[in-house]
């Protein structure tokens, strides 16, 4: 299972902090892949996300309650970050 398939399945706890392993894996694995390798690139694209997550979640058809996030919720901040601008 890759790591975006991974990070939807997200629900507790502990699968988050598999995820968190699978997430760091990946960078060393396929770092090469990730738009945002600096601290600073990675936070600013995790900024970026999460002011635009609301769409994101609209244009999957899900609706969540963003004012609490779930497990879920952060693992996909993460893993965009990797690469949103």
């Amino acid at each position: 299972m890759d790591i975006e398939d991974f990070a939807d399945r997200v629900r507790t706890r502990q699968d988050f902090e598999e995820f968190l392993e699978r997430l760091l894996s990946d960078l060393q694995d396929h770092g090469e892949e990730w738009g945002n390798t600096s601290l600073k690139e990675f936070l600013e694209g995790l900024r970026g996300f999460a002011r635009d997550m609301a769409g994101y979640y609209t244009n999957r058809g899900e609706s969540l309650d963003l004012a609490q996030p779930t497990w879920r919720v952060v693992a996909d901040l993460l893993l965009a970050a990797r690469v949103y601008e």
